[in-house]
């Protein structure tokens, strides 16, 4: 009980010192690894020779494993990619098709509620806008460093964008798709149990809702932090949320060349429902021409 109650007095004392050591116009950057795991072994790792499954591991890992920087003031902040110039070719057919479901700088506005994002999709420019969306976080009072920075925890649960590739799954035993289960309840049986879905959507699903922690340092009296996150009286530094983690590395307060916080404004505009929307639209089309591929090879070999 002792324990608890100086670790509530030591957040209060840190909030507290925080507000009153920076000023208005302050500005920092923070700079964040991110990382998601991802069991190759579900997506065809178990039929690969070792050297295969190495190759394709190494190419994933750069698509996997990603720095960013959030530059921030009291009220807006932009997080972006830190682009490491690469070889020709090294980013790989993977790298190429996941750009399409990964966002580029993404502008938060804690004030107005504002999110705006610059997103490009199968060589197509939009720019995604719309509300700024909070998480409902619960507060603790358990404490750890990072760096020089005490942090504090919050939790939350967190609804999952049903594109968010980071938290895609193949469906496991007794969970196929719509097709098998149609299939089944005709009382029909594949002949071929490596037999695919000509919708390669229909394998996968994404969890409804994920548990997110956070770690978050009142020392930087500010609600901002990297991707999504935001909402705590501080800067997050840490977010674990499902197969992600989301670490700060460095952080430097008040550079001396300070960057204009600037919204993106190229592309067409549209709010993240119609941009599901035109995903959605878009692996239809390419649904229909793979299963209109397969349909006319079938009836050439017949």
């Amino acid at each position: 009980m002792k324990t608890s109650i100086s670790k509530t007095i030591l957040l209060i004392v840190a909030i507290c010192t925080g507000l009153f050591s920076f000023s208005q116009d302050f500005q920092g950057k923070a700079h964040y690894m991110s990382k998601t795991t991802m069991d190759l072994d579900q997506w065809g790792g178990r039929e690969m020779t070792p050297e295969r499954k190495k190759e394709v591991e190494a190419r994933m890992k750069k698509f996997l494993e990603k720095e960013y920087i959030l530059t921030f003031n009291k009220t807006e902040s932009i997080y972006e990619e830190d682009e490491k110039l690469e070889a020709p070719g090294s980013g790989g057919g993977f790298g190429r098709f996941g750009s399409s479901f990964t966002g580029g700088p993404k502008y938060k506005n804690v004030k107005t509620k504002e999110m705006l994002q610059d997103q490009e999709f199968f060589g197509k420019q939009f720019l995604i806008k719309d509300e700024l969306k909070g998480l409902e976080w619960k507060m603790g009072t358990e404490t750890k460093q990072i760096g020089q920075y005490t942090c504090f925890k919050a939790t939350a649960t967190k609804t999952v964008d049903k594109f968010d590739w980071r938290s895609m799954r193949r469906r496991g035993p007794g969970q196929g798709s719509k097709n098998d289960d149609k299939e089944k309840a005709k009382g029909k049986v594949a002949k071929d149990s490596t037999k695919t879905s000509d919708d390669p959507m229909q394998d996968i699903e994404v969890p409804k809702t994920i548990e997110v922690v956070a770690w978050y340092t009142p020392q930087i009296p500010i609600n901002q932090g990297p991707d999504d996150f935001w909402g705590l009286p501080g800067l997050i530094l840490e977010v674990s949320a499902d197969r992600t983690t989301i670490l700060c590395t460095k952080i430097v307060m008040n550079p001396e060349e300070k960057d204009n916080i600037e919204k993106p404004e190229k592309g067409e505009e549209v709010t993240q429902a119609e941009y599901n929307e035109i995903i959605t639209k878009k692996m239809q089309e390419m649904r229909e021409m793979y299963g209109g591929r397969r349909g006319r090879g079938g009836g050439r070999r017949n």
